[in-house]
């Protein structure tokens, strides 16, 4: 199957979903689409920015990270008394 094929199968099956499975399907798509950059953005990553990250992530894992909804009580009783 050519890609112009496989285009035309894939409209034709696009073309029988219900708005609400269309939005479905739009939101796959971008979620897809995205990935691959994400991929694309790390590979443009230094050395160091690299080590950093996986340093943050090893730390993460070993319990050595404050848990979002702590940092987000803490900003939100600076800000809010500011």
């Amino acid at each position: 199957m050519n890609a112009s094929d496989l285009k035309l199968k894939i409209f034709r099956e696009i073309d029988t979903f219900e708005p609400s499975k269309l939005e479905e399907l739009y939101g796959v798509m971008l979620n897809f689409i995205n990935s691959t950059k994400e991929v694309d953005e790390w590979v443009g990553l230094s050395a160091t920015e690299i080590s950093g990250i996986e340093d943050a992530i090893s730390e993460m894992d070993a319990g050595k990270g404050i848990p979002h909804n702590q940092v987000m009580t803490k900003f939100r009783d600076i800000y809010n008394h500011a």
